[in-house]
């Protein structure tokens, strides 16, 4: 089957893909984009499916011809740049924007099937630069299991699509309240770690090797509500000597905790 041409703004395709930069189109439409060449890789990589390509020859690099290799003609719609930068989130766009169909919402049921003692409990954070970041640390250091718990976004924001250079796409984020999380925990007897400004001990003098730990981070302007700090086993901050800071961006935090867990169990 040959490739067809799309030239119109008022294609429904070109409409639709418009569309999903919104939580509530992508959940409608149960579609999400990616206009990223890397991201497109991983997601195939992770066994997502293509609904549609749009690709335009003149913007095209060479890993963005590569990808189209491993498309069928029936899923590439040829477009002009025109075209690709209104279909695209970005605002310099590449030769590829990709219409993806998402993959079901983990759970805090899924969770239960899962045996992992690297846990990362990202609670109502809704910066997706922030999500993206730590998922993107995460998978790093190998903590493979992602808790997001209360968080107003969806996993298949661009943004943490773009930022967690597509470490969204692996199965082990799960989506669940903070009363789904606490009855998780206390069922599976893991020992909660709150990261807290006013924390009672330093993140080096906390032994992540003695049980099961999950690791909390709440916001950056309001941090961990009361019913996770009276929920925890330990309020523990980052040691702070400079003379102005008093705290660190939320991703940059989560990469110290988990390297330091990592650190302990792998030393």
């Amino acid at each position: 089957m040959s490739r067809s041409t799309i030239t119109s703004f008022q294609n429904s395709k070109i409409k639709l893909a418009t569309k999903l930069v919104s939580k509530r189109e992508r959940q409608k439409h149960n579609l999400f984009l990616i206009d990223y060449a890397r991201d497109l890789e991983r997601a195939l990589a992770c066994h997502y499916t293509v609904e549609f390509v749009f690709y335009c020859e003149s913007l095209a690099t060479d890993a963005d011809k590569s990808l189209l290799d491993t498309l069928s003609d029936s899923e590439i719609y040829d477009v002009s740049p025109e075209l690709m930068e209104k279909a695209s989130y970005r605002q310099n766009p590449g030769g590829l924007v990709a219409i993806m169909q998402q993959k079901q919402q983990l759970t805090v049921k899924d969770a239960e099937k899962s045996h992992s003692d690297n846990i990362l409990g990202l609670v109502k954070l809704s910066k997706p630069g922030n999500i993206g970041a730590l998922l993107r640390t995460a998978d790093a250091i190998g903590f493979d299991t992602i808790f997001l718990i209360d968080t107003p976004l969806d996993s298949y924001n661009p943004n943490i699509i773009r930022a967690s250079t597509g470490a969204v796409f692996l199965d082990n984020i799960y989506q669940m309240t903070t009363f789904e999380a606490l009855d998780f925990f206390a069922e599976k007897q893991i020992s909660l770690v709150a990261t807290h400004l006013d924390g009672t001990m330093n993140l080096y003098d906390f032994d992540f090797t003695e049980h099961p730990t999950a690791i909390l981070l709440g916001t950056e302007d309001t941090g961990l509500e009361d019913i996770w700090v009276n929920h925890s086993d330990a309020l523990v901050k980052i040691p702070m000597i400079g003379r102005l800071s008093d705290s660190l961006n939320v991703s940059v935090s989560g990469a110290i905790f988990m390297y330091e867990a990592h650190r302990q169990r792998h030393s």
